[in-house]
């Protein structure tokens, strides 16, 4: 469940649905709504395809949604009153985050500069591209791809078109995005100007600068710089419903993506900048604009959870509303008497709640999951506090198997997140009941480098990956082998990303784990500085270049202890993961193989950083199964990993 979307009278509230058949390999993604009234809840679109982004009209008569159902991604209309659902846009080069204002509707699509709202001389563009003879990437400075794509000679710009459907204006222009990457824009409610957040920077994939821009729709359309000032990033802009203020996340160290980010606001009529959240030593989240204007709702990460707060702008002072959940998305009633969210944890998938204020009374509106919640023995989280290094507290959670029996005895699996700078938090994912399932205790640590533990916890990692977070490490496995429940001589670590970086170092640092898995991981730290794409990533948390930080490289790099590797090894990673380019799982491979380590390598070749949950999650949950069940004694895997890469068990 997502995009939660609240009637302008705060009565019903839209959101996603998506369900997918494992072995047809096929997904579908539906629009529903609930009625916060009656408690009823039904489905309104059907089509079987992606219907996405819901959003009310004004007058709450109809709401828009971004389907595929025809012509690739296009924004269509339905009327609350009954009907087929009306095409509104049949823009050839797709369309995304569509919003609409008083008559217009703006979007975002990717195009090529030369043509931007020509569609058929789009269209020919990118037939020569794809279809041509010549199949080669071009590329004359860095950032030249980025996650799973090349540029190509394409960039994201805005346009607007008639709500009700007619021509496409071209609003920005020329060889750069409107908005960035992962950035976002915003449309002032009088129509007559936007913001939009895009990188800033002179060297674009050694900054993580990016700006606010603001650009008149009733006169020169040339993009003004707001927040220039701040040498950090700036983005995510949202205005407030008079159209005074528009608020925004930002952060204040440059070249660290993860200093954590406030929430801050603009006054268009004072022209002047306020931070809300300098007194919450922990990186905000998501946001929303009380309807009248006058505060603002939002989320923080904090110690594996996700509260949420409250600021008014008169008092600037953030006040706590309600926490003990993992709210990472939510929609605040008219009248800020309630809010709607999506809630799941570790031991309850995902469902769409309300709570009233001020008695802070919860309310269950959807129940979509609770048919497998009574089929399956799904386990809440237990959290246990550890002493890591310096005696600073490491938080861990802990899911015991399924059927669990306090008298027996089971192997274990240490699961190390990525980021680094993240958090494992207390909300449903596979990997939190897969294994569970499969009789392993699974333990989830929050070490040195981990969010929600203020910013100095979080900064200790970087250009220590050697240091303070093994300490931690190891001592959260010592004390998850005392556990009366665990088997100490059965245990097995996994991690992804730089998850996959701690697997790779533990390889040629200790023999006390039985198996190991590394997903993703960076094996070769000069290697991964040449060809990853966002430079600023190495370069702050290794502390510089290869060239200029080459003793602090060579200490923290596991291709260094390639001689002692022993511990038998799964390998995964995706050919198209740009971020940690898979070459790196490859060299990691090749010296486990070297050294007669036993080792597996899983390469999918469609995917990047995040293989494919429909096409690849089965089997990536499959081998790990096969492969600690192989080392540390748990239930056999469902299928033979051989036969689902051979494709000899799905599809048919």
């Amino acid at each position: 469940m997502a995009h939660l979307a609240l009637s302008p009278d705060g009565s019903r509230v839209l959101f996603e649905v998506a369900s997918q058949d494992l072995r047809k390999s096929t997904r579908a993604t539906h629009v529903w709504m609930a009625d916060l009234r009656s408690g009823a809840v039904r489905q309104l679109t059907f089509a079987g395809h992606s219907d996405t982004l819901p959003r009310w009209s004004a007058d709450g008569k109809s709401f828009t949604f971004v389907s595929n159902r025809e012509e690739g991604s296009q924004v269509w209309r339905m009327d609350m009153g009954g009907g087929e659902a009306k095409a509104l846009t049949s823009f050839g080069p797709g369309i995304a985050d569509p919003l609409v204002v008083g008559k217009t509707l703006f979007f975002q699509s990717t195009v090529f500069p030369e043509a931007m709202a020509d569609e058929a001389r789009n269209k020919a563009m990118a037939d020569k591209l794809e279809k041509g003879p010549v199949q080669a990437h071009l590329a004359d400075s860095l950032l030249y791809r980025h996650w799973t794509s090349y540029r190509d000679f394409q960039y994201t710009h805005l346009f607007s078109a008639p709500a009700d459907g007619g021509p496409v204006t071209a609003i920005t222009s020329g060889p750069r995005d409107f908005p960035g990457y992962d950035q976002s824009y915003d449309v002032a409610p009088d129509g007559r100007e936007l913001c939009v957040a895009t990188p800033n920077g002179a060297e674009p994939a050694r900054s993580t600068n990016t700006d606010l821009f603001l650009i008149r729709l009733d006169g020169d359309r040339t993009p003004v710089c707001i927040t220039g000032a701040n040498p950090a990033a700036d983005g995510a802009p949202r205005y407030s419903p008079d159209g005074r203020w528009i608020a925004y996340k930002f952060q204040q160290v440059p070249g660290f993506e993860s200093d954590r980010f406030r929430l801050g606001v603009y006054d268009r009529t004072a022209k002047a900048f306020r931070n809300l959240t300098e007194a919450l030593d922990n990186p905000v989240e998501s946001f929303q604009w009380s309807a009248d204007g006058k505060a603002l709702w939002f989320t923080i990460q904090e110690k594996g959870r996700y509260p949420l707060y409250r600021v008014e702008l008169s008092s600037g002072k953030p006040v706590r509303m309600l926490e003990g959940q993992s709210i990472r998305e939510f929609v605040v009633a008219p009248d800020q008497g309630s809010v709607v969210f999506v809630r799941n944890r570790v031991g309850e998938a995902s469902e769409v709640w309300s709570c009233r204020f001020p008695g802070k009374e919860l309310r269950k509106l959807t129940a979509f999951n609770d048919a497998v919640a009574a089929e399956v023995d799904l386990r809440p989280a237990e959290e246990l506090w550890v002493k890591g290094a310096d005696g600073t507290p490491v938080q861990v959670f802990i899911v015991k198997p399924h059927g669990f029996d306090p008298a027996k005895k089971y192997p274990l699996i240490l699961n190390v997140h990525g980021g680094p700078q993240m958090m494992w938090s207390d909300t449903f994912r596979g990997d939190w009941q897969v294994y569970p399932g499969a009789g392993y205790v699974v333990a989830f640590p929050n070490p040195h480098g981990s969010t929600g533990y203020g910013q100095a916890f979080t900064n200790a990692i970087s250009r220590d990956w050697d240091g303070k977070v093994m300490t931690d490490i190891a001592k959260v496995t010592d004390a998850l082998a005392a556990l009366p429940y665990v088997d100490a001589s059965r245990m097995g670590a996994m991690g992804w990303s730089w998850g996959g970086y701690a697997m790779m170092w533990l390889e040629g640092h200790t023999t006390r784990f039985k198996a190991l898995a590394a997903m993703m991981g960076v094996y070769d730290l000069p290697a991964m500085h040449g060809s990853t794409e966002e430079l600023w990533f190495p370069e702050w948390d290794l502390g510089g270049t290869p060239t200029s930080h080459k003793a602090a490289y060579d200490r923290m790099n596991p291709s260094g202890s390639a001689q002692a590797f022993k511990t038998p090894c799964l390998v995964i990673t995706g050919e198209k993961d740009y971020r940690v380019p898979y070459t790196q799982s490859l060299e990691f491979f090749t010296d486990l193989q070297l050294a007669k380590v036993p080792s597996r390598l899983l390469v999918f070749k469609n995917d990047g950083h995040w293989p494919d949950r429909l096409k690849s999650m089965p089997v990536y949950y499959n081998a790990h199964l096969e492969w600690f069940a192989k080392y540390l004694g748990g239930a056999p895997a469902p299928w033979s990993t051989e036969a689902l890469v051979r494709n000899q068990v799905f599809g048919d």
